[in-house]
């Protein structure tokens, strides 16, 4: 049988059967219990009982091996005594006494249990002054953990405080220890005295720590316990002596909500539902899950704002200074906002229709409702609709259902204490709709001036006077706001702004709020006029001012970081550094072709971020007649392409077109930025346009845009959003515009600046778009039209 040989340490040698220990070291001085259930542990327990009752322990490095071999167990173990043996069906119960440390020198026996050769390790017999220090030291903290309920044996403690030498004082303290197996194998193996020591030291004053700890804990819980008794009964104490007395026999706390609903100066119909609640809590235990309720409800009703306002002083003058001060432009707004207040300073108290700001993102519409609160000198309370689905939202939870609350617009009045604020309510048009209700339901009766002035909360069971209220709403896009809801509201709409406007938005404010946030000095950032429009031209493109404010911030970080780095302590932003600092251009200066195409027209479109230029592309390919349409195009704007196809045809003739152009040949017209969705009729002009191009050959102009839906017979209807999509062309370098005639009168909302920088052309039917659209010069022809049509013949009219 081949052996594992070890290093020889020691000179005392023994043959001992060896058996391993799961968790559990056994130290020499001591004595301990152990169970055993494997097969080789208790062939081992039975030769060493029947020999000289000696046997080596040591530990199983893995605990969750059955059946370990040599190499998972550690080098140093205990040498015992086998005192007593107990042994059952299963397993053997043994008591064991430690007699001294060995170490491993070499296995000997495999099977049936293991038997190795071991050395005793020498305990050296020192006993210095440090080492008695030591022992008194941990004797004494021995002693306090005991005092701190330490769980040991009274046999233990003897042992440890009758110890014979400061080796046997550690391995009884190390055996009564709350440690891990490993760190107990680690002051077997130590042999110096010393470190043995101050091992032992540094767990035993844990072990106190923790004790300690425990016991701490155990006191501020138990005086929690006697301090919540000790007031039970002085409660009762005191309600018996009440009682005896006859004083308040409602409690002082019924008495504190009566002296509230006296000074919330309710009306006399909410007052007594706010008695008859207070009488119902009078009657109720202290101690009933009801009362809780109650006295919420009672809360909610005493601190909502009934009587209390703010002054209004209204002063035209300064309300219009606020509003200049505030926001660029924005010319209709702010008149009627000044007619908003001229009205109320002479009657007193508007009733009205409901202001609904609608217009694309980041053109001011929430900005204005503050500023419409500081020129009234109101408080101003904000509430997003955005999302909501549930109508509890805005009208609040039945009192039966537990954790009920008010709903949002009650919530907002008490937060605002005041019953006259300006109450912004964001994204309307974003309310839904599931099987908890409809919001926008429960928003019809807020908002309507003919009876909000008795609004009804389902939590608070009371009308509450919205009247006084001034509400706003905001909207992005009026389609998806309910018609009943939309007819209870006032539109005013916002355009995008133009390049000059932006501009002087983004020197008057948006630069400036940059700066503050930024941290950054007066002088310390300065950015060139033409810089700026740099920016609004090649680094936005949009109808409001968000992204220019991005821009912005992105130079003021960058300007900062120079600044504190060092390099500089000015920073000048040019037109000639800008890519420095914002990196390439975003969009071209112009959206335009480079020249004329054919097959390709521009036209106008509005959507939810504002007017845009929309480019038509018609392909003729070989085919038997199909008309492919692609671009995700809506219902309505594939109609306006059959449409002008129908038109196309019953004109191919005077258009100069084969009127057998489909027999051998399919259309495919085309929307660029396939990925987004597009609709509506008023494309129906550049489509019809666009087409003829690609029949005649002759191209369309570049520099033209256009919108108007059309009709079978070639008229051309009026249109809605002039003034965004005239902007959109504007900011994309556009020269001229043809529009629905009808829509002339929609050319006032425009400012004069761009007015005078475009040319506008009004047309009644499509033969007036073709020979404005169409560059005819370039082919050396012209395209036909109807000769007897008189309104052909006439001049176009030129703005």
């Amino acid at each position: 049988m081949n052996s594992i040989l070890l290093p020889e340490v020691g000179k005392k040698e023994h043959l001992l059967p060896v058996v391993p220990l799961r968790e559990t070291v056994v130290f020499p001085h001591t004595e301990m219990g152990l169970s055993f259930g494997r097969q080789k542990s208790i062939a081992a327990l039975e030769s060493a009982w029947a020999k000289d009752k000696l046997i080596c322990f040591v530990l199983q490095k893995d605990r969750r091996l059955d059946d370990p071999n040599p190499e998972q167990f550690t080098w140093f173990g205990t040498m015992c005594t086998v005192e007593r043996i107990l042994k059952t069906d299963r397993e053997m119960n043994v008591i064991v006494k430690g007699v001294h440390r060995v170490k491993i020198e070499s296995f000997e026996q495999f099977t049936p249990y293991f038997t190795a050769k071991v050395v005793e390790v020498p305990e050296e017999p020192k006993n210095d002054d440090e080492i008695k220090a030591l022992v008194n030291h941990i004797v004494a903290q021995f002693r306090r953990a005991v005092n701190l309920g330490k769980s040991i044996d009274l046999l233990s403690v003897m042992n440890v405080m009758s110890y014979a030498s400061p080796h046997e004082l550690t391995d009884q303290v190390a055996n009564s220890l709350d440690i891990r197996a490993s760190e107990k194998q680690e002051l077997l193996e130590e042999g110096d005295i010393k470190k043995r020591l101050d091992k032992i030291n540094e767990f035993l004053s844990h072990e106190v720590k923790v004790l300690e700890l425990g016991r701490k804990i155990a006191s501020k819980t138990q005086d929690r316990l006697s301090k919540s008794n000790r007031e039970a009964i002085l409660r009762e104490q005191l309600k018996s002596i009440e009682e005896e007395l006859g004083d308040t026999p409602e409690g002082k706390e019924v008495e504190d909500y009566r002296e509230k609903i006296r000074k919330a100066k309710m009306p006399q119909e909410v007052q007594e539902k706010a008695e008859k609640e207070l009488k119902r809590l009078s009657t109720m235990s202290a101690y009933n899950p009801e009362a809780s309720y109650v006295r919420t409800y009672l809360d909610w009703l005493c601190e909502l704002p009934w009587t209390i306002t703010d002054k209004v002083a209204v002063d035209i003058k300064k309300a219009q200074k606020i509003l200049d001060e505030d926001h660029y432009g924005l010319e209709k707004v702010k008149e009627r906002i000044i007619e908003y207040l001229a009205v109320h300073k002479l009657a007193g108290k508007m009733k009205g229709s409901i202001l609904c700001f609608a217009g694309p993102p980041g053109t001011g519409k929430t900005s204005i409702g503050r500023s419409i609160a500081r020129a009234l000198q109101r408080k101003f309370v904000k509430m997003s609709l955005g999302g909501i689905r549930d109508e509890a939202e805005i009208r609040g939870h039945r009192r039966t259902y537990v954790g009920a609350l008010p709903g949002r617009i009650i919530q907002s009045l008490k937060t605002a204490g005041t019953r006259n604020p300006v109450f912004m309510l964001d994204e309307i048009d974003k309310v839904g709709a599931d099987f908890r209700g409809d919001p926008s339901a429960a928003l019809l009766e807020a908002l309507d001036p003919e009876q909000n002035h008795a609004f009804s909360d389902h939590y608070l069971e009371v009308p509450y006077d919205l009247s006084d209220v001034m509400f706003i709403t905001t909207a992005n896009i009026l389609e998806t706001i309910p018609p009943a809801l939309r007819d209870r509201l006032e539109i005013i709409r916002f355009s995008g702004y133009t390049e000059e406007e932006k501009f002087h938005i983004g020197v008057r404010h948006l630069l400036t709020k940059q700066k503050e946030a930024h941290g950054l000095k007066d002088g310390q950032l300065e950015v060139s006029d033409a810089a700026l429009h740099a920016i609004i031209q090649r680094y936005t493109r949009e109808s409001g001012v968000r992204n220019l404010e991005r821009e912005l911030a992105s130079l003021c970080r960058k300007a900062a970081r120079k600044i504190v780095e060092r390099k500089v302590e000015r920073v000048v932003i040019t037109e000639k550094n800008l890519s420095k600092f914002l990196g390439p251009e975003k969009f071209e200066s112009l959206l335009l072709e480079k020249k004329d195409t054919i097959g390709m027209s521009t036209g106008l479109a509005v959507t939810e971020a504002g007017g845009e230029i929309l480019f038509i592309e018609v392909a003729l390919v070989p085919g038997k007649g199909k008309l492919l349409l692609t671009g995700q195009l809506g219902d309505v704007m594939k109609e306006s392409c059959y449409a002008a196809l129908s038109y196309v045809r019953s004109r191919a003739e005077k258009l100069g077109i084969d009127k057998n152009f489909l027999e051998k040949t399919d259309v495919h017209v085309h929307v660029p930025a396939g990925a987004v969705p597009k609709d509506g009729p008023s494309a129906g002009v550049a489509i019809v346009t666009a087409l003829v191009s690609a029949l005649t050959k002759v191209p369309v102009r570049r520099d033209l845009g256009m919108t108007g839906e059309i009709t079978l017979r070639g008229r051309v209807l009026e249109i809605g959003g002039v003034k965004s999509k005239v902007l959109a062309a504007h900011r994309a370098g556009i020269k001229k515009v043809i529009l629905p005639r009808s829509n002339k009168k929609d050319l006032v909302e425009l400012t004069s600046k761009v007015r005078k920088e475009l040319t506008f052309v009004f047309a009644d039917q499509i033969d007036h778009v073709l020979k404005v659209a169409l560059n005819n010069s370039e082919k050396g022809r012209k395209v036909s039209t109807d000769s007897s049509s008189k309104a052909s013949q006439k001049k176009k009219e030129l703005v």
